[in-house]
């Protein structure tokens, strides 16, 4: 699903225009940015939380020269799956009967 298709779907949902819709989804998702560039998280409940992750530096090697090369330290943003989501996401679907048996 596209970030237009995303759009589309929560302004039906929600009873909205798209142009709305677009904005509360641009503002949501500035606001996640924000807040991981600020140092903190942001948890939804049941849903997941988005936090950032700091990778240490190391040494690593050249794929293309085999040279050794230093990777410099850096922050990598990172999403952790809610325990609800996780479950609605592997609920089996029951099979539909094919028939009566007798």
């Amino acid at each position: 699903m596209t970030k237009n298709e995303f759009v589309k779907v929560l302004a039906k949902k929600t009873n909205i225009s798209q142009e709305k819709a677009k904005e509360l989804l641009d503002a949501t998702l500035s606001t996640i940015v924000e807040t991981l560039k600020s140092g903190e998280s942001v948890l939804f409940t049941g849903f997941g939380s988005f936090y950032v992750s700091n990778r240490a530096q190391r040494k690593g090697r050249n794929p293309q020269t085999g040279d050794a090369i230093t990777i410099p330290a850096f922050k990598l943003p990172a999403f952790k799956v809610g325990a609800v989501f996780k479950e609605e996401i592997n609920k089996q679907e029951k099979p539909a009967s094919k028939g009566k048996k007798k």
